[in-house]
């Protein structure tokens, strides 16, 4: 068993060692690599991309300056370390790990992806010297609140989706904020939205939502997701005229009259409204396209 290790250890090593020492960009997803080692003799490489390792820890890449793509997406690593001199880093992919704490990332001014899907983070924080982060990958953790966004004006997309969250707020700050996917959490009040005037894709599907409301100054929306929720009525939305997809599967909505609040929406395009009440109507389609005649697409199927 113990020759079998290191023959394992020894192919990562090798394939590291193969790379070319003036490769810009090197791809050494699943290589069992364990360790990271023997990367200093790559001293022009812009993107790594270490996918689908044995990695436990982040170490041995501190002469890797011209860095500015790092995936280590599909490891082992414990704790954001190790990282100070890679100060032109604009892209780390941490996802899909078991790091608990966001930390360490004070030197990574240029960063503007940050990826940590899938780990086991309980608190959004660490993010306060990130001022060009414009996409934060949140998704699948252990997160109960939102906070930690203060110093992220340029951010515009963030995904929070398959949390513990509660409540909608701490982010009134987030005004260049173009999209927000927050699906699959425990929210039942659309409420604290009325800063994110730029916001374009809402998706708070797989939520607790019983009202459609808190959406005054969201007049840029153009894809709104409310699947799988508990809204009885479709309101408060005649003024979205730059919806473009109205996504309220899985809902309770059992009046056709709500449709009239697509009136001034001509640019809706794609409408889905199967499983509510009015599904059931044996001439659902029609009277969809004759309350909607804009749409091209009801529910998964294009209008004939």
């Amino acid at each position: 068993m113990e020759g079998s290790a290191a023959n394992e250890e020894e192919s990562g090593l090798v394939r590291i060692l193969n790379v070319e020492h003036d490769a810009e960009d090197v791809d050494l997803t699943h290589a069992k690599i364990e360790k990271l080692e023997s990367f200093e003799r790559l001293t022009c490489v812009k993107s790594l991309c270490l996918r689908r390792n044995k990695i436990t820890k982040i170490e041995g890449l501190s002469t890797l300056t011209t860095l500015e793509e790092l995936d280590l997406y599909d490891n082992q690593i414990t704790q954001i370390e190790g990282l100070d001199n890679n100060t032109n880093l604009t892209s780390l992919d941490l996802s899909f790990n078991l790091i608990k704490t966001i930390e360490n990332l004070g030197c990574l001014v240029k960063v503007t992806k940050l990826f940590l899907v899938s780990n086991k983070i309980s608190k959004i924080e660490g993010l306060q010297n990130l001022p060009q982060l414009e996409m934060l990958e949140l998704g699948a953790n252990k997160i109960r609140v939102l906070e930690g966004f203060e110093h992220l004006t340029q951010l515009h997309s963030l995904f929070v989706g398959k949390n513990k969250i509660t409540k909608l707020e701490n982010l009134s700050c987030l005004t260049n904020l173009k999209l927000l996917s927050i699906q699959s959490n425990r929210i039942v009040k659309l409420e604290g939205l009325n800063s994110l005037m730029n916001l374009e894709e809402l998706y708070i599907s797989h939520n607790g939502i019983e009202e459609i409301e808190g959406l005054d100054n969201l007049t840029n929306l153009k894809t709104l997701d409310l699947a799988s929720n508990r809204i009885k009525r479709i309101k408060n939305i005649s003024h979205l005229v730059n919806l473009e997809e109205f996504w309220f599967n899985d809902n309770q909505l059992d009046s056709w009259e709500d449709l009239d609040q697509f009136k001034n929406c001509t640019k809706l395009q794609t409408i889905y409204l199967e499983r509510n009440p009015i599904w059931r109507d044996t001439a659902y389609r029609r009277k969809v396209k004759l309350a909607v005649p804009t749409v091209t697409q009801i529910d998964a199927t294009l209008c004939g």
